[in-house]
């Protein structure tokens, strides 16, 4: 009986709902003075303008004479040695000294973040680029410059801009040139007598080996004071007892005082200097 009566208000209930809200939608109208909206477009409405798009195309043709394809050979080597552009400024200029030195005084010295391989590596660029702008600036005027105006082609350009940097090249070897007679030999060449008798291709690998010796040297000698500070303190602490304790950790900022002291970073600057022009 109760539940028959509650099934008759829920009846009445949601019968009464539905016709309340059947009469409001059937008497929804807009305020009286209000716009209707629309979503047609006007008939003066006139579509975005689609921009224009040039055509692309590339067109291959056989070449009419041997000096288009020598013009295409050319521009090919080009390319190919801008691409190698990074690599050339790296091992063919003081750059490898002097980032493999500043690498070493960077682990002598115990630290591992600072100063970031980033900032060595911007350090060693730019004392690069201050001592090889005699040489960029003799590239520039005796190549680069009568080139673009026309006066040379591109392979005399070529021998041009080669002669400053192989001439700085030897002169970092001149009294170390066991390098080059060791690849000129392998390569089953006569002994040079100057420098117009070794070929390009054996003194850059020359160069390469002599610049890897040179800066390993420079850091075996700037590794030494740092390892005396090292086995000193690792001697102290092995006679207090402290074995659990790292050597490093304590000596590390007895290394930095030393090499701030001495004004580390100037006097090793000036020595890369030095050891470069002679």
């Amino acid at each position: 009986m109760f539940f028959g009566k509650l099934y008759k208000k829920l009846f009445l209930l949601l019968a009464f709902s539905f016709l309340f809200t059947s009469g409001l939608f059937a008497q929804s109208n807009f305020p009286q003075g209000a716009t209707r909206g629309r979503t047609e477009m006007g008939r003066n409405v006139r579509p975005a303008e689609v921009p224009d798009i040039p055509n692309i195309s590339v067109n291959i043709t056989e070449p009419q004479s041997g000096r288009e394809v020598a013009f295409s050979v050319r521009l090919m080597v080009l390319l190919t040695v801008l691409s190698l552009a990074p690599s050339l400024l790296i091992l063919l200029t003081c750059f490898l000294r002097f980032s493999i030195v500043l690498d070493f005084i960077k682990r002598a010295l115990s630290l591992q973040q600072v100063p970031p391989t980033a900032v060595l590596n911007g350090i060693a660029f730019f004392m690069t680029l201050f001592i090889m702008w005699p040489v960029f600036t003799d590239m520039y005027n005796d190549s680069f410059k009568p080139m673009n105006d026309g006066q040379i082609g591109l392979e005399e350009a070529y021998h041009r801009a080669e002669a400053p940097l192989r001439i700085f090249m030897y002169r970092q070897m001149e009294r170390d040139t066991h390098y080059i007679a060791t690849f000129m030999s392998m390569a089953k060449l006569d002994k040079p007598k100057d420098l117009s008798e070794v070929p390009t291709y054996v003194l850059v690998p020359a160069y390469i080996l002599h610049e890897l010796t040179v800066a390993f040297k420079i850091g075996v000698i700037l590794y030494i004071p740092f390892i005396i500070i090292d086995m000193v303190v690792a001697s102290i602490l092995m006679g207090m007892g402290m074995m659990m304790l790292p050597p490093v950790q304590i000596s590390m900022p007895f290394k930095l005082m030393l090499f701030v002291l001495v004004d580390g970073w100037g006097l090793l600057t000036t020595q890369l200097f030095n050891s470069v022009v002679k």
